[in-house]
């Protein structure tokens, strides 16, 4: 495909209530974010040929393959997270500042980590059971612009996943946030070395 003819994916990843502040696992500038990310599909979802949006949506056991740690231990905040996310809960909705704008122009949303561990979108499935992958395909995407939450886990996940996959992979600065600067330096640098297109000047 040449440059006129590529079609486009926007992957919003993880925009909900329980990964912007007041919820269960907070990330610092989540509401920003997603405030951000309201504006940017207000005035320029007309420019993509698929916007999909991303959301956990965990086991209520849970459990979630490992995810979640045992009743009575804590999270070691690597393999094992707090609750959150857990299906049909308020923490697993979309953030309020762009529910609505994602009601509006999103096309599909993948759902993620029901039963396992899962932080990238390619590991989600559309309610007909289609991977992220297959839609893309189907649709003729070759390039992603991806932003979301957190930078530094399921937004890092998924832009390295789509480079694996072989498509051209932007990272909209600005429109990301992480949960620690070092963690979210290291995911910058390590996204920018895979072939991601990062604008490290901008990150939230």
């Amino acid at each position: 495909m040449t440059a006129s003819t590529a079609r486009r994916a926007l992957v919003v990843v993880d925009v909900q209530n329980d990964f912007c502040e007041g919820g269960s696992l907070p990330v610092e500038g989540g509401l920003a974010t997603a405030a951000a990310i309201a504006d940017l599909l207000a005035t320029g979802a007309d420019g993509y040929d698929l916007v999909v949006a991303s959301r956990d949506w965990h086991d209520s056991d849970g459990l979630n393959g490992g995810h979640f740690p045992p009743a009575g231990e804590q999270p070691d905040y690597a393999a094992t997270w707090p609750v959150h996310c857990v299906a049909g809960t308020t923490g697993a909705q979309f953030a309020v500042p762009v529910a609505d704008a994602l009601a509006e122009h999103a096309d599909l949303v993948v759902s993620k980590g029901m039963g396992e561990p899962a932080y990238s979108a390619f590991e989600g499935v559309a309610p007909d059971g289609s991977t992220l992958e297959a839609v893309l395909r189907e649709r003729g995407v070759t390039e992603i612009d991806v932003c979301g939450i957190a930078t530094d886990h399921c937004v890092r996940a998924t832009a390295l996943d789509g480079r694996d996959l072989g498509f051209d992979v932007r990272l909209l600065p600005g429109l990301h946030a992480g949960v620690a600067p070092a963690t979210t330096a290291a995911a910058l640098a390590e996204m920018a070395e895979r072939g991601v297109r990062v604008d490290e000047g901008s990150p939230r």
